[in-house]
Order: structure tokens, then sequence, then C-alpha cells
């Protein structure tokens, strides 16, 4: 299944499932990326990391390694 850090610049998806244990699912959980969660793609750093995401209309900043454990449906162009 395809993860958040697979998805492309301008693309959107809906997260799936959250993968990880403890703290590390407790945190991406408190940004607000849970099951069912619109997910948008706005910009992704020069070097890869991070990638900045509009989720529940705010923006949010989050390293690739957390992303590779957010999976993701529905991936589509556009908002």
């Amino acid at each position: 299944m395809a993860t958040l850090k697979d998805v492309k610049v301008g693309e959107s998806a809906t997260v799936a499932k959250l993968n990880g244990t403890g703290a590390l699912k407790r945190r991406i959980m408190d940004m607000g990326l849970t099951k069912g969660t619109h997910v948008y793609v706005k910009k992704v750093a020069p070097l890869g990391d991070p990638i900045e995401l509009t989720v529940r209309g705010y923006e949010l900043s989050i390293r690739r390694d957390e992303a590779a454990n957010v999976e993701v449906t529905d991936v589509r162009t556009g908002e």
C-alpha cells in the first residue's frame, strides 16, 4: 500500500492506516493525521525533507520517516 511519503506535490490522499507504536503513533495522531483524514501535499523541501501538507484546514510539516508510517488510499491529483 502507498504511504504519505510516496504522494507527489499537488496530489491528495486519504489516510487509511497508521503504522508504528507508542509515542510515534500518538505524535502522528496528535498532528491530526487520523484514519479517514483528507491530506493534500503542498510542497516538498529541496532535499526532500520535510513535506508540507494541508490537513484539516491548516499547514503541517512532517518528516519523510514519519510520513512513511502513514498508509494512504485514493491518491489523486488536486485538492
